[in-house]
Order: C-alpha cells, then sequence, then structure tokens
C-alpha cells in the first residue's frame, strides 16, 4: 500500500497543539505516528509522513496536513490524535477508550476504521466504534480515503496507565494491514536455540522468517519445529529455501 501518516497537531507548545492532560496529545501522537511508519516500511509499505511542525494557527495546520497529503498519491491517509473530555483524573476502573472517524459510510477508509478500533481494543481499550463527520477538515479535503483515529482519552486516568505508544502503534498498524512487524526482543529465547538435533546433508538450507527474526538449518524437521513453535506464541512464520 501507498499511506499518508500524520501527527493532527502542532508541536507542543507552539500554537494549535494538542490535548494537554494525564499524558500530551501532540507528543504522543508523534510518538505513534514514527512508530506507525517504521513499522509499515518494515511491511513493505511506502508510506510519508506528513505531520506539520510549524502552523501559525489551527486553520494554517491543517491546511498544510492536506496539503503535504494531497502532493502524494495514496491509497489511504491516516490522521492520529489523542481524545479529551472524559474528566476521569482519578480512575473509575474503566477506559473511556477508542474510535475512529471518516467522511461517510460510503468511504472506502471505514473498513480500515473499523478494524483499527477492534485492534485498538484488542489491547484494553474500550471500542467506542467509527463515527461520521463529514465537515472535518482533513476527512473533508483529502483526496485519498481517510480515517482519523483517536487512540485514547488524555485525561482519563485508566486510559492513560494503559497507553503504550508501541502497543498502540502496532494495533494501529495491524487494523490497516492484518500483519504484525515482531521485534526480535519478543521473540522466546529458547525459541531456535537448541542445536540441530539431526546432520543434513548440506545441499539444502531451511530458513524461517517473521519479519526480522529468522532462524536457518538444514534439516527440514528442525525448520518445520521451529515454525510451530513461533506460531504456538503467537507469530505468523514461513519457511522459504536457500
Amino acid at each position: 500500500m501507498r499511506i499518508n501518516v500524520h501527527a493532527g497537531h502542532n508541536p507542543d507548545g507552539k500554537k494549535a497543539c494538542g490535548a494537554i492532560g494525564l499524558i500530551r496529545e501532540s507528543t504522543e501522537a508523534r510518538r505513534v505516528k514514527d512508530e506507525v511508519i517504521s513499522q509499515l516500511r518494515q511491511l513493505g509499505n511506502i508510506v510519508y509522513d506528513c505531520t506539520c511542525e510549524c502552523g501559525a494557527n489551527q486553520s494554517d495546520v491543517l491546511n498544510r496536513i492536506v496539503k503535504n497529503c494531497n502532493a502524494h498519491d495514496v491509497d489511504l491517509d491516516v490522521s492520529l490524535h489523542f481524545n479529551s473530555g472524559a474528566g476521569d483524573s482519578s480512575g473509575n476502573g474503566a477506559t473511556t477508550g477508542t474510535e475512529a472517524w471518516v467522511y461517510s459510510q460510503a468511504s472506502p477508509a471505514k473498513k480500515y476504521a473499523e478494524n483499527i478500533c477492534s485492534a485498538i481494543a484488542g489491547i484494553g481499550y474500550r471500542n467506542r466504534g467509527v463515527k461520521v463527520n463529514p465537515k472535518l477538515y482533513v476527512l473533508r479535503s483529502t483526496k485519498a480515503p481517510a480515517v482519523l483515529v483517536e487512540c485514547c482519552f488524555v485525561d482519563d486516568r485508566d486510559d492513560a496507565e494503559r497507553y503504550d505508544y508501541q502497543a498502540m502503534a502496532s494495533a494501529i498498524v495491524y487494523g490497516i494491514t492484518g500483519q504484525h512487524v515482531t521485534p526480535v526482543s519478543t521473540v522466546p529465547d529458547h525459541i531456535g536455540a537448541e542445536e540441530e538435533t539431526a546432520t543434513g546433508d548440506g545441499k539444502q538450507i531451511y530458513r524461517v522468517s517473521v519479519i526480522d527474526q529468522r532462524g536457518a538449518f538444514s534439516v527440514r524437521e528442525n525448520a518445520e519445529r521451529m515454525k510451530n513453535e513461533l506460531e504456538k506464541a503467537g507469530f505468523k512464520a514461513v519457511i522459504t529455501t536457500a
């Protein structure tokens, strides 16, 4: 895919920065944005960062974002935000949650919005669902289908305590692509650590890949064993030959 991604506000400390609560929208939207872009690119997508860093005011920020987005021919625009208005600084044991906005019910972005909300709900947030608003400037002005993601609430303690930018980014990427990027550090240490239990003929090497994590074996059965262990641990693995 070809995808535009941007954080939806000026940086903290400038005019038209985002909401501030237990977490700061402008700062965290950028952290999530950077991680989303990194993961999408690792999965082979072409991604453009359309974030505005120097808008004079809110209208200027939006105009600059849309101009950046419309400079590229893409399949999807993704605008990253954090919500506010929960007013739950003490925490009530329940998250206020995540939601996503699209231009219309017929927008091709709606399926991505639904998948993103479901994926974020899967890491522990209430799913507030997909909402329609044709008046939002980014949604009505970008030439590609657009989804505006409200990751969680900055003023809900339950949301803030659960929040992790890498987990949030991974959920958004999964919602867009249906794929996970597996950091090397998350693959259990015991998988693939043992030596081969049989001797190969040296003519064929079987490689097991999980995005950036690989093992290589000269015996097919050993490759199958590692693949099965990875899949039991929740990773999608494939075997290729060299």
